[in-house]
């Protein structure tokens, strides 16, 4: 398959609408309750342990199971996507009928149960994807699977933002809940992804078969050495965004700037690095790209740490915010991709819920701490410590993806 075929196609069009309902919740939670929270003087360490409300993303590969063994009216894949996203729906516009010094504990509850559906979505967005597409289109799908989910950023993280200059919160929170209809339309009319493979025959076999069948195919080591990279690859960058627009606050910036430069300055740099990276991939393999793309994320970190010297500039706002975008766009496609290939299309759910949850727990647990690492280093040197956090990752690739070694075999779905 040639790079025009294996772009310009219905099932690549489809990551479109699965990129975007499983960016918008996530980026809700990471910063649009940051900055509501921030704006209504809300201390930053209350706001960086809101980064513990995100545990059912670490937690998820635990009920992963039933989506893989139980299927609900309209389909495995399409039933559980509608159940979830109709809770998204329903939960996220009772933010704006809290107050967060009143009502801060109530806010993480209901953050919480955002995040379980958010989660749950997830886990059967990966698998609808990696049953959907062929093992030629995995990178340039999950390329624009990644492009629509930082698109989606745009909303919670520009638009609703803006309007929370000129609007009541409340207003702000129905708007942004009503941008998951896309994605419910997308579950309404696609078609469920042919069981090539089965499901599991009982609930036991969808719970541990998964986790037998990947560390018998790679060996007790490698299959360590692999969840270890899943957990350490994206560490240093997840903990550099954390507190991004608390940031910029900080910073001076106000809210319609942050809305107009800083996240509108990362999206054409982000669907560029990805659109790049997803080519690019194709020529140089899976590994070569985890280093390069690697390398690129990981020192875009610096430039949050040039920032916090700069101090209050637009011009070093965008170009900073615009790198970044850059770095992240291209790190995150390769490492989706890598994920994807390595699940079993039997047990997809809960293979790739485990392996993505892994990658959630820094954005969980280690963010928890951002802040009380913020007061105590300042911003500067907090950034300076994401960008060394970052570095056993990269050095894991020599174990993981060896620059002159084979791409591994990919697991057909087909």
């Amino acid at each position: 398959m040639d790079i025009k075929q294996a772009i310009l196609n219905k099932r690549v069009f489809i990551c479109i609408f699965t990129g975007f309902s499983s960016g918008l919740p996530l980026y809700i939670l990471i910063s649009l309750l940051p900055a509501w929270l921030r704006s209504e003087h809300v201390d930053l360490k209350s706001i960086g342990l809101f980064a513990l409300i995100q545990l059912p993303f670490t937690w998820k590969f635990l009920w992963a199971p039933f989506f893989d063994r139980f299927t609900p009216p309209l389909g495995r894949r399409r039933g559980w996507l509608l159940i979830t996203q109709l809770g998204l729906l329903a939960t996220i516009p009772v933010f704006g009928n809290l107050h967060p010094k009143l009502d801060l504990w109530l806010i993480a509850y209901l953050a919480g149960l955002m995040a379980f559906f958010s989660a749950s979505q997830d886990i059967v967005l990966d698998a609808y994807r990696r049953e959907l597409l062929l093992d030629e289109e995995l990178g340039i799908g999950n390329v624009v699977h990644v492009n629509a989910y930082k698109i989606a950023g745009l909303v919670p993280g520009s638009l609703s933002l803006i309007l929370a200059d000129y609007m009541a919160w409340q207003n702000v929170f129905i708007i942004t809940a009503l941008f998951m209809l896309p994605g419910i339309l997308m579950t309404v009319f696609v078609k469920e992804p042919p069981l090539r493979y089965g499901t599991p025959k009982t609930l036991r076999d969808a719970v541990v078969e998964p986790f037998h069948e990947f560390i018998h195919r790679n060996g007790l080591a490698t299959a360590l050495t692999i969840l270890a990279f899943i957990f350490f690859y994206k560490l240093g960058d997840s903990m550099a965004t954390s507190l991004a627009t608390p940031f910029y606050l900080d910073l001076g910036f106000s809210k319609t700037e942050i809305g107009l430069v800083a996240k509108n300055a990362g999206l054409w740099p982000s669907v560029f690095g990805g659109l790049l990276g997803g080519v690019w991939m194709i020529k140089l393999g899976v590994n070569r790209a985890l280093w390069i793309f690697g390398a690129v994320q990981m020192i875009a970190i610096l430039g949050f740490a040039w920032l916090a010297v700069v101090g209050h500039s637009l011009i070093w706002l965008a170009v900073v915010i615009g790198v970044e975008a850059l770095g992240v766009g291209l790190g995150t496609a390769v490492f989706v991709t890598y994920i994807a290939q390595t699940t079993h299309p039997l047990y997809t759910a809960t293979q790739f819920a485990l392996f993505t949850s892994l990658a959630a727990v820094p954005r969980t647990f280690a963010n928890a701490t951002t802040g009380y690492l913020v007061d105590s280093l300042g911003w500067m040197n907090f950034f300076l410590f994401c960008f060394a956090i970052a570095i056993p990752g990269m050095l894991l690739l020599f174990k993981i993806a060896p620059w002159n070694a084979p791409d591994k075999p990919q697991l057909s779905a087909q």
